[in-house]
């Protein structure tokens, strides 16, 4: 009798130290079920913001690339002619005409049809193209009378004299005496203007 009261005493125990332990322990578990749910849902948002700011820096980078470039009312024009006979290339500077201002490349290349364009941007546009003959910008410097005097040179070889300058050639130095009497060959404005400020 007493044996069977002990182990009904145990046994009543034992359930009761189950139950205590499933009602002191369940609560903390769905606490940590329900915190664990809550940082999912957190960090589902999180993406969702993240890849919604990813896809709309995507599109304005499509839209400021696809975004077609344009001429400025400053923009510079170079027009290069290569001329294949001499070998020389005649470089004109000057500003994009007004009315060729806020137009795509595309729109550039139909006002010049008859160049390709080497370089476009916004302020700046280089275009080229090929001529038959020679540049027409090769001189000869020679002593006329004691004068240096500027003679063009023809695409035939022929010269025709051009300018006196009104330099004398008496205070020049020896060897540039020298050469003007056989000519001194020049090619281009620019490299005839810089012996022409030397010999001054």
């Amino acid at each position: 009798m007493n044996k069977l009261i002990v182990t009904m005493l145990a046994i009543v125990v034992v359930i009761g130290a189950i139950l205590t332990a499933v009602m002191v322990f369940t609560p903390k578990h769905s606490q940590d079920v329900e915190k664990i749910q809550t940082e999912i849902a957190e960090e589902e948002i999180l993406d969702e913001c993240t890849d919604e700011y990813e896809e709309m820096e995507y599109e304005n980078t499509v839209k400021a690339n696809t975004q077609e470039e344009k001429t400025s009312p400053n923009c510079s024009l170079t027009i290069k002619t290569y001329y294949p006979k001499c070998g020389h290339t005649k470089s004109e500077y000057t500003n994009l005409p007004q009315d060729f201002v806020n137009l795509s490349k595309e729109e550039i290349q139909e006002k010049y049809q008859d160049y390709e364009i080497q370089d476009f941007a916004t302020n700046a546009i280089v275009i080229y193209q090929e001529k038959q003959g020679d540049c027409g910008e090769h001189y000869r410097v020679k002593d006329k009378n004691g004068t240096v005097t500027i003679y063009q040179v023809l695409e035939d070889g022929t010269e025709q004299e051009m300018e006196t300058t009104g330099i004398t050639t008496e205070y020049l130095p020896d060897t540039d005496k020298i050469n003007m009497k056989n000519g001194i060959q020049v090619n281009g404005k620019q490299e005839l203007n810089q012996l022409i400020e030397d010999f001054e």
